[in-house]
């Protein structure tokens, strides 16, 4: 039996101990992970340090070597992940790929499922204030397959919203996305938290934007190498033990009144 002890309430994601291993390499080795209800933490590392390998294991989609993980204080089962939403790093989709907007989205909910015999304005009047509140109404005939970057993350967004999920989980949202849009993508990302009162998980290598947003961060690499505060983790010493002994943190500016802050 195990000794793992978790803490009661407060928290909606709570890992003790995770471990996966991926063929020959030891991905986790003993994740401990915490996220208390309705905060914006951030989990930051350098690739191949687990990120995607710990949010599959939070989703079900990958199943540890050992330790254990609960979601709102209860253990980790398929009735609980109706309250969580994805968006992940990329969506790659063949240009010949169907589906408008409109019926990917319709996909999510289950009174929205029979789009292909509804009249439009009953499937779109089921999900109105999603598509209103993510500005996806006039995208909504439009091939899934041919739209931009910025589009397709803000349909994803939508998609994972649907359903009003608890706990919203974004794997490098902004991956493709312009340096314009993905200052907008994480405005709005903290605007749908403050509205909706959403815990949010947010995988970054921004990591201007994680100062800016997030009020927790933790530091991957394996293991939890460092977490605090934007102001504790960021610092060069803190950077050090998840990146590597020459990482130093440093700003330039992409554009006037835009400054980012990154590794090397």
């Amino acid at each position: 039996m195990s000794n793992i002890q978790f803490h009661a309430g407060g928290l909606a994601i709570e890992v003790r101990g995770l471990k996966v291993t991926l063929g020959d390499t030891q991905v986790l080795r003993g994740v401990d992970f915490h996220v208390p209800k309705g905060r914006i933490v951030a989990l930051i590392g350098p690739n191949g340090s687990g990120k995607t390998t710990l949010l599959r294991c939070l989703l079900g989609l990958q199943t540890p070597g050992a330790g254990e993980i609960r979601l709102f204080g209860e253990k980790l089962c398929p009735a609980l992940l109706r309250r969580v939403g994805y968006v992940p790093q990329r969506l790659s989709l063949d240009r010949s790929f169907v589906l408008s907007v409109r019926e990917f989205l319709a996909l999510k909910l289950r009174e929205t499922r029979g789009w292909f015999w509804q009249p439009h304005r009953v499937t779109d009047a089921a999900m109105k204030a999603t598509l209103e509140e993510f500005d996806v109404v006039r995208l909504l005939d439009r091939p899934i397959a041919g739209l931009s970057g910025g589009q397709l993350q803000r349909v994803l967004i939508a998609f994972s919203l649907l359903g009003n999920p608890e706990l919203l989980l974004l794997d490098e949202p902004t991956a493709g996305v312009d340096t314009p849009g993905e200052h907008s993508f994480y405005e709005l990302i903290t605007e749908v938290h403050r509205r909706h009162r959403l815990t949010v998980v947010l995988v970054s290598h921004d990591l201007s934007m994680v100062f800016r947003h997030a009020s927790r961060v933790y530091a991957l690499n394996g293991v939890i190498c460092c977490e605090g505060t934007p102001e504790e983790v960021m610092s060069a010493d803190s950077l050090k033990q998840a990146y590597g002994i020459h990482v130093t943190p440093y700003h330039h500016d992409h554009s006037p009144g835009h400054q980012h802050l990154h590794v090397q």
